[in-house]
């Protein structure tokens, strides 16, 4: 596949995640209407999916609102997207922290992918990868002063390590690799908008256990990577997407250099007798209600 081609899939990425983060805020603007992340997460993949389906007719898609169809395992292309990402954040007045993630599978491998963060006025995407920072020295980021940004992690200035984690199923044994390596822990609402801070330098590392869904982390480890950034399992292992249970059990994002130190000080935070017992690696069953890190699937 040319480059040209290649270009082409980063650009449409961005350039879905981008209006349906308009959409979305428009939604938002309109009122508390009942329900508004069940609707703002139909009206997000239907506009994903019309639009894939218009320009890329032969391609499969994987999103969090769509019925699995069995035939994207056989695909050579198969694109991943959470139509919003951060359904809880969306629904409370003033916070940021939700995404739109967009992303693509070809025969293996993440090639294109997009995230939106529509409240603050971000897109960060393949089409022009971030440029990495200097380490722990740059500043935050406004935020659009339309949509004020209580969660979002401070400043990575020189000082402890920054990890950020979920707001709502921070993983046990964080507290204690922040104490083994003395850390701080930083709590984010959506995973595109984790991702976001250690793609941006706001943050060091994003650390999750419990598990996540594709569609939580193809777009924003599409993003890393392009971005140089280290993405992998929490023991290092590759990430694998188009799986037929499209289910991860856990990841680590953060700056390849430090990437073997904090291999190592999980698996000895993770291997304390408490967690071992505690850790859950199996995807839950449809009928539960508490799914980890986006909402449940249909």
């Amino acid at each position: 596949m040319g480059a040209r081609t290649l270009a082409s899939d980063d650009e449409l990425a961005r350039d879905l995640a981008t209006e349906a983060g308009r959409h979305l805020l428009a939604l938002r603007e309109r009122g508390d209407a009942d329900g508004l992340g069940k609707i703002g997460d139909r009206l997000s993949h239907e506009f994903l999916t019309s639009g894939l389906a218009r320009l890329r007719p032969g391609d499969a898609v994987l999103s969090e609102e769509g019925r699995d169809n069995p035939a994207r395992l056989a695909a050579d292309r198969v694109w991943i997207v959470d139509p919003l990402d951060g359904t809880r954040e969306f629904g409370e007045p003033g916070r940021t922290d939700w995404a739109v993630h967009v992303a693509l599978w070809e025969r293996g491998e993440l090639t294109a992918g997009a995230v939106a963060l529509p409240a603050q006025g971000r897109v960060l995407s393949t089409a022009e990868p971030p440029r990495q920072p200097s380490p722990r020295s740059q500043p935050h980021a406004p935020v659009p002063s339309h949509a004020p940004a209580p969660p979002q992690a401070p400043s990575a200035a020189a000082g402890p390590l920054r990890i950020v984690v979920s707001r709502t199923r921070a993983p046990a044994f964080t507290a204690r690799l922040a104490g083994n390596i003395g850390a701080t822990l930083v709590a984010i609402g959506s995973a595109g908008a984790k991702a976001a801070a250690v793609i941006l330098g706001e943050a060091d590392a994003y650390v999750h256990d419990g598990g996540q869904y594709e569609w939580d982390s193809a777009a924003p480890v599409a993003v890393a990577r392009a971005a140089g950034l280290h993405a992998s399992r929490l023991d290092g292992e590759n990430l694998r997407y188009n799986e037929p249970e499209p289910w991860l059990p856990d990841i680590l994002i953060c700056p390849a250099g430090k990437a073997g130190m904090l291999v190592e000080a999980i698996r000895e935070a993770r291997s304390a007798p408490r967690h071992r017992s505690l850790r859950r690696r199996e995807p839950p069953e449809k009928s539960v209600t508490d799914t980890p890190e986006s909402a449940s699937w249909p």
